[in-house]
């Protein structure tokens, strides 16, 4: 992850979940509706860019002080991490 960016943490609920990756920097697919997003925007950016594009249910974006740990999410996606998102 570049100095200027920030990783977020990205949940999104409803019948439109899934986001484009061309709208940020680096886009990682968790699970159905949950995403790590690596951006130079701010987290309200973020936040209402996710919103526009989804219009979701529920939708939560917090930023993250480092990688996450996990296990069981979509098949690549601890590998994409670890080559950077």
């Amino acid at each position: 992850m570049a100095d200027n960016t920030t990783l977020y943490l990205v949940y999104v609920r409803g019948p439109q979940r899934r986001l484009d990756p061309a709208e940020f920097d680096r886009l990682l697919a968790l699970d159905d509706g949950l995403y790590l997003i690596c951006s130079g925007l701010s987290r309200s950016k973020v936040y209402h860019s996710v919103k526009h594009a989804t219009r979701p249910e529920a939708l939560l974006v917090a930023p993250l002080a480092d990688d996450p740990k996990f296990m069981g999410m979509e098949e690549g996606a601890l590998k994409a991490l670890r080559a950077g998102l």
